[in-house]
């Protein structure tokens, strides 16, 4: 009997402890994988930390476009000039087309000194710009080339026939070129 009262002390202590063990060894295991599951976080920013910055080279993100400062200026605003009307002339060709143009004169808003200057030169714009049309040919009033004839006309108007004022912008309301078959 002596052995039977060991033996189930030795069961007790050995129970006993297995408690203890499992409770005890519960926090130290969930300890463990807490620290496995923050390592992992922390590796995982880590490597999109750096990928990011590898992308990026070195931080600068893609959608950040330079802006040079052509693009950045405002274009002026003008007020316009309407009222010469359109204008009938032929070409200097061979064969000569018909040209029907009429122009808008752009001018410095608010600036009474330029349209007053332009409605008073109305017939000499009026003369000067079929005269300026009858000497191009059907060529050169393709519309590839319209913007080089803006320029032609905008200096020839401000040398030519205005005096005391300038005249910013020329736009081209109808440009209408027939040639004749």
């Amino acid at each position: 009997m002596a052995d039977d009262g060991l033996d189930g002390l030795d069961e007790e202590s050995s129970g006993g402890s297995a408690k203890k063990g499992g409770i005890g060894g519960l926090i130290p295991s969930l300890l463990k994988w807490i620290a496995i599951a923050l390592g992992a976080i922390i590796l995982i920013v880590v490597i999109v930390v750096v990928t990011m910055k590898i992308v990026n080279k070195g931080g600068q993100p893609q959608v950040v476009v330079p802006i040079s400062d052509e693009y950045t200026v405002q274009r002026e605003i003008l007020d316009w000039y309407t009222s010469l009307g359109a204008i009938r002339t032929k070409s200097s060709d061979e064969v000569p087309a018909s040209v029907v143009v009429d122009i808008a004169l752009g001018y410095k808003k608010d600036d009474k000194a330029t349209s007053t200057e332009i409605t008073q030169r109305n017939i000499e714009l009026k003369d000067f710009l079929r005269r300026y049309f009858t000497e191009k040919t059907a060529a050169q009033l393709r519309p590839q080339n319209e913007n080089n004839l803006k320029i032609e006309l905008k200096n020839a108007i401000n040398d030519e026939i205005l005096s005391s004022s300038k005249i910013k912008d020329i736009s081209f309301l109808q440009l209408d070129v027939v040639e004749q078959q």
